[in-house]
């Protein structure tokens, strides 16, 4: 299996501090936020390769930040070849690049590179095996504490299975289960991202593909209810993650 890692946003909300820099390279108590993730991502036994796709005006600082980095698995950096946000790819764009330009036929772990989190992914992947042939969402319990209309917010049947799936909606749904960006994609799954592409749907926040495959195959879910997490997008949510973790 191999583990995709999203870093090709452009991240202006937290401007100027990501103006020259990448947002999954700050740092938080004086390590770069996808160091945090990769060290979870290779905890997990499944787990090949790690993959981290950005856009061309990050790439070299990826590649330098990647020359000092003593990783126990193998990297690669892929240049999804965008240069701003308008003619960036998008979440489920730089999916599907990933998936064509690596050739990958095997499972995918993909993870958004903005998070952070304290619990571990085993129980997860745990999830994901028992699942097969679907694919798993990765949740978080908000209990109410952030504003909904923030993130994608996920109902659940009594199976635990995703039923309805709204992409940062304007009133509450009644669900405080938002979505990580965490996925598992199993190979037999994976050229649907290629069917939602071609019917011209959106390809910019992934949670507009995960709400249109729940419609069209069964998704199951996984909820974190430990720990902390935070999506970090803006700079109160970046200030936010350094005093908490």
């Amino acid at each position: 299996m191999k583990a995709l890692i999203l870093a090709a946003g452009y991240a202006t909300r937290l401007y100027p501090i990501t103006n020259h820099k990448p947002k999954t390279l700050l740092t938080i108590k004086g390590k770069p936020i996808i160091e945090y993730i990769i060290a979870k991502i290779e905890h997990l036994k499944e787990i090949n390769q790690i993959l981290i796709i950005t856009n061309h005006r990050y790439i070299k600082e990826f590649e330098h930040w990647l020359q000092n980095y003593p990783s126990t698995l193998p990297i690669k950096i892929i240049d999804d070849g965008s240069m701003n946000g308008d003619d960036k790819r998008g979440s489920v764009g730089d999916i599907a690049f990933a998936i064509k330009q690596e050739k990958i036929e095997e499972d995918l772990l993909v993870v958004g590179g903005d998070n952070m989190f304290t619990f571990n992914l085993d129980k997860f992947m745990e999830t994901a095996r028992n699942s097969r042939p679907h694919s798993v969402v990765g949740t978080y319990n908000l209990n109410g504490k952030f504003q909904l209309n923030k993130f994608g917010v996920v109902k659940l049947d009594d199976k635990n299975r995703i039923v309805d799936f709204q992409e940062k909606p304007s009133v509450h749904t009644g669900s405080s289960l938002v979505a990580m960006c965490l996925y598992f994609f199993p190979s037999e799954k994976l050229p649907m991202i290629h069917e939602y592409l071609s019917q011209q749907n959106n390809p910019d926040q992934s949670g507009h593909y995960i709400s249109w495959l729940t419609r069209q195959d069964t998704v199951y879910n996984h909820t974190f209810n430990e720990g902390s997490w935070l999506d970090i997008g803006d700079i109160d949510s970046y200030t936010e993650a350094v005093f908490t973790f």
